[in-house]
């Protein structure tokens, strides 16, 4: 009887919050009747909190994602934790400080110079197999990559002049980049390399990226040594999903014509620009955050001077841009340049027309 009478006085606590519908009919109301609205009151006060968090999320998700000023904040964010990542050569950051009082090479507010190398170590050899140049250009929101030649004949300041690729074996990133500047005349931000073990574990973070081979090109690769894993050597004609080992082994082919009809060195650098191609679209296909994260994999196996300010720029145009795509170029360009069997005591040398190269090139990056 108690625990009634204590049901029925709760109830009547909550007679003033009794639908007027019930009110107006004058009937009392059954114990089932009033623990309904009861209920449905709470359920009210539920549903009202649940909206008030839906609004508060979608204000900062608007906030964040809808804003400048937001996104900015992302970006920051990204770029802290990027910067955070990589492998930083504090040597040639002091070195090319100290080099930009007196700069060398055309320089241009708003574009960023990034030079990419790919670095041999096979059998104790110390030679860059890949150079790039990425160009990122916030004012007519492009990315370009040129690839160079490793075969230039090239000035080496302080050394007798040689093919390009020598130059990082003889004083590492910072003479490699000199002599970049010095002889394209154009000036070089910042640098960023991996060797051949990184590459393939870069490539494999990501998830691998999508190649299209031809027929001669996938039957080399499944009977060389180019794809140093022979599980791995089942790449057919057509479009493949190439792991890291795999993709490597491509961009080193140079013995057979690329899908398009490219040869010898010229064919290696169209596998390595398609390649990185692959690499963006792989990346930019994903949402920032995934990005993000991955890189906590893959920047540590990249050595770099890049400042954390440079990563922010280059993300932000990116992103803000929404750029879909990368223009490439190749130095030296047909028909400006020979390629004697021999020039200086140099074998097989690539001796540019560097004016008409430079002009090219200036035309290419600046439009």
């Amino acid at each position: 009887m108690n625990d009634k009478k204590k049901q029925i006085d709760l109830i009547e606590d909550d007679w003033d919050e009794l639908s007027e519908d019930y009110i107006q009919e004058e009937k009392p109301l059954s114990l089932n009747k009033r623990s309904q609205l009861k209920r449905k009151k709470k359920s009210n006060k539920v549903l009202k909190r649940c909206l008030a968090v839906f609004i508060i999320v979608g204000s900062l998700f608007l906030l964040f994602f809808g804003t400048r000023f937001g996104r900015g904040l992302i970006y920051r964010m990204a770029s802290s934790y990027v910067y955070g990542s990589l492998v930083h050569d504090e040597e040639a950051t002091e070195a090319m400080s100290q080099n930009n009082n007196g700069i060398v090479g055309r320089q241009e507010d708003g574009v960023t110079n990034l030079l990419l190398f790919g670095i041999e170590e096979i059998g104790g050899a110390r030679n860059t197999d890949s150079m790039m140049i990425a160009s990122i250009n916030s004012n007519k929101k492009t990315v370009k990559l040129v690839s160079l030649m490793r075969d230039s004949y090239v000035s080496i300041p302080g050394w007798k002049s040689t093919k390009l690729n020598a130059a990082y074996a003889k004083g590492g990133a910072e003479l490699l980049i000199r002599t970049i500047e010095e002889n394209y005349k154009l000036h070089i931000d910042a640098y960023a390399s991996v060797n051949f073990e990184s590459f393939e574990k870069i490539v494999d973070s990501i998830g691998g990226v999508s190649i299209e081979l031809g027929k001669e090109e996938a039957k080399y690769l499944r009977r060389t040594n180019y794809i140093s894993n022979p599980e791995y050597r089942t790449v057919k004609a057509g479009v493949n999903t190439l792991n890291g080992n795999q993709l490597l082994g491509y961009c080193r082919v140079r013995k057979v014509k690329t899908l398009g009809g490219a040869n010898n060195d010229y064919g290696r650098t169209v596998r390595q620009r398609r390649a990185m191609n692959a690499i963006f679209d792989k990346v930019k296909s994903q949402n920032i955050f995934k990005t993000v994260s991955q890189a906590n994999k893959w920047m540590g196996y990249v050595t770099t001077n890049i400042t954390r300010d440079q990563i922010e720029d280059i993300i932000v145009t990116v992103m803000e841009y929404r750029i879909n795509t990368i223009d490439t170029l190749r130095l030296p360009v047909d028909g400006m340049f020979d390629d004697p069997k021999s020039y200086e005591g140099v074998t097989y040398p690539l001796v540019l027309d560097w004016e008409k190269n430079i002009d090219e090139l200036y035309r290419f990056l600046y439009e």
